[in-house]
C-alpha cells in the first residue's frame, strides 16, 4: 500500500510539474510562418463582365481549382442530349480501370441497341449491324467521336447487363461526383422524363473525366475515325478552330437545343466550358470560344501552397510521438484575376491538439484561401505522418496531463 501511494504521488507530482511550466504546457497548433515578398505586385487588369451567351445555361470552370469563373443559370435542370455520353463513357472507363472490361473485348450489338440507336432515330448512329460484334475500343470511339447511340447502348448492356441497370450505375457515379442536380434514365441522352442535368454538374463530370482517366482522354480530341469502311467525323467544331481545345462532347436534340462541353489548355492552365440550349451549331461553338477566351485573357493560375508544405505543428496526446506536422496532400492552386496573385491570403484552421491514433488519410483541419472578402478554395489538411498509440504508461501519463490542458 505504501509503495502504491508513493508511486501515485510521484506520478501526480511529475504531471503537475510538467504542466506547470511554459516549456511543457499543452500547446495549440503552431501556424506556418508567413512569407515576406517585398517586390511590388504587377498591375492588375480590370475584369469585365463575362460575354453574353445565347444559352439556357452555361458555366466556365477552372480545372485545377474547380472555381467557377463565369456562369448563368448553371444550376437549372436542362436536357443534356448527347452530353449524357460523358457519363456513359465515365462508367465504361471505370470498368476498364477496374479490369472487368478490356478494350479488345468483343461486344454484341443487340436488337435494342440496333433499333433504338440506329439510323432513322433522333440522334447519331455508328451504323453497327444487328447481332454483329465490335471491340470495346471501336464502340468507345463511335460513341465519343461520332456520338453513336447504338454504340452507347451496346456498351451500357455490356457493362451492366441492360440499359436500365446501367442508368442506375450512372446515377451512382453522379452521386459520387457531387452532381446533385442530375438524373439519368438512359445511356444516350435521347429525350426521357426525369432525364436531366445542369451546366455546373456537367462541368464537374468533365473535370472528373480529365482528372480520373487521363489514359482515355485522348479519344475526345480525335477528329475522325474509320470503321467498316465508314469514316465519321467529330462534331465538336472547336477541335478544328482552336488547337488548344482537346475535348469534349457535343449534344443536340430538338428539345434540348445545341450543347457543347469544351476543354482547352493554354500555358499550363486548363479551363472547361459548358453551354446548353443554344440555337445552332455555330452558336454553341462561338459561345464556347468566347467563354474560353474570356477565362484565359483575364485569369491566371496561382499556387497558393505547395504540396507537403507544413501548415503547423500539433501536439499529439497518448501517442508514440508528441507532435505531428499538418500538411496539404496536393498543391493548392487557385485562379485569380491577372495581376492580383499577391493579394490572396491563406488561413489555416486546426484544432489545438490531437489524440492518437492519428491517420494520415483523415482530415484534421483545412486551409482557406481568400481574395478580398471572397473565399476562392478550401482544402483539407492532413497529418504528415501517422501516429500510433503510446504504451500503457504513456497513455496513462497523458490521460492525467490532458486534464490540465
Amino acid at each position: 500500500m505504501k509503495l502504491r501511494a508513493v508511486a501515485a504521488l510521484a506520478l501526480i507530482g511529475l504531471t503537475l510539474a510538467a504542466c506547470g511550466g511554459d516549456d511543457s504546457a499543452p500547446t495549440a497548433a503552431t501556424p506556418a510562418p508567413a512569407t515576406d515578398n517585398a517586390s511590388p505586385p504587377p498591375p492588375s487588369i480590370p475584369v469585365p463582365p463575362p460575354p453574353k451567351i445565347p444559352a439556357r445555361g452555361y458555366v466556365l470552370m477552372d480545372f485545377a481549382s474547380g472555381q467557377v469563373l463565369a456562369e448563368d443559370k448553371a444550376d437549372t435542370r436542362l436536357e443534356p442530349a448527347s452530353l449524357t455520353k460523358l457519363m456513359t463513357a465515365y462508367a465504361v472507363f471505370d470498368a476498364l480501370r477496374a479490369g472487368s472490361l478490356k478494350l479488345t473485348d468483343p461486344v454484341t450489338i443487340s436488337e435494342h441497341a440496333w433499333r433504338v440507336g440506329g439510323a432513322g432515330t433522333e440522334g447519331s448512329t455508328s451504323f453497327l449491324p444487328i447481332h454483329s460484334q465490335a471491340p470495346v475500343e471501336v464502340l468507345l470511339r463511335g460513341m465519343i467521336v461520332q456520338s453513336g447511340n447504338d454504340a452507347s447502348i451496346a456498351l451500357a448492356e455490356r457493362v451492366a447487363g441492360s440499359e436500365d441497370a446501367f442508368a442506375h450505375l450512372m446515377n451512382s457515379y453522379a452521386g459520387r461526383l457531387g452532381m446533385s442536380g442530375s438524373h439519368f434514365m438512359n445511356s444516350t441522352g435521347l429525350p426521357a422524363a426525369n432525364h436531366y442535368t445542369t451546366a455546373h454538374d456537367t462541368a464537374l463530370l468533365a473535370v472528373a473525366t480529365v482528372r480520373d482517366f487521363p489514359q482515355f482522354y485522348h479519344y475526345y480530341s480525335e477528329k475522325q475515325y474509320t470503321y467498316n469502311g465508314i469514316t465519321q467525323h467529330n462534331r465538336n467544331g472547336l477541335l478544328y478552330r482552336d488547337s488548344t481545345v482537346d475535348g469534349l462532347k457535343t449534344g443536340h436534340t430538338e428539345s434540348a437545343g445545341y450543347c457543347l462541353v469544351s476543354s482547352a489548355k493554354r500555358e499550363g492552365m486548363r479551363l472547361v466550358s459548358v453551354v446548353m440550349g443554344t440555337p445552332s451549331m455555330k452558336a454553341r461553338e462561338d459561345a464556347s470560344a468566347a467563354l474560353l477566351n474570356y477565362g484565359f485573357s483575364f485569369y491566371q493560375p496561382h499556387t497558393a501552397i505547395e504540396s507537403a508544405q507544413p501548415q503547423g505543428t500539433l501536439r499529439v496526446w497518448q501517442g508514440a510521438v508528441n507532435e505531428v506536422q499538418a500538411v496539404v496532400k496536393r498543391p493548392v492552386v487557385v485562379t485569380v484575376p491577372r495581376g492580383r496573385a499577391q493579394q490572396i491570403k491563406t488561413r489555416v484552421v486546426l484544432p489545438p491538439s490531437l489524440v492518437a491514433p492519428v491517420d494520415t488519410n483523415k482530415p484534421i483541419g483545412e486551409v482557406v484561401v481568400t481574395l478580398g472578402d471572397k473565399t476562392l478554395i478550401t482544402e483539407p489538411v492532413y497529418a504528415a505522418t501517422a501516429v500510433e498509440p503510446a504504451g500503457f504508461f504513456g497513455r496513462m501519463w497523458d490521460a492525467v496531463a490532458m486534464k490540465f490542458e
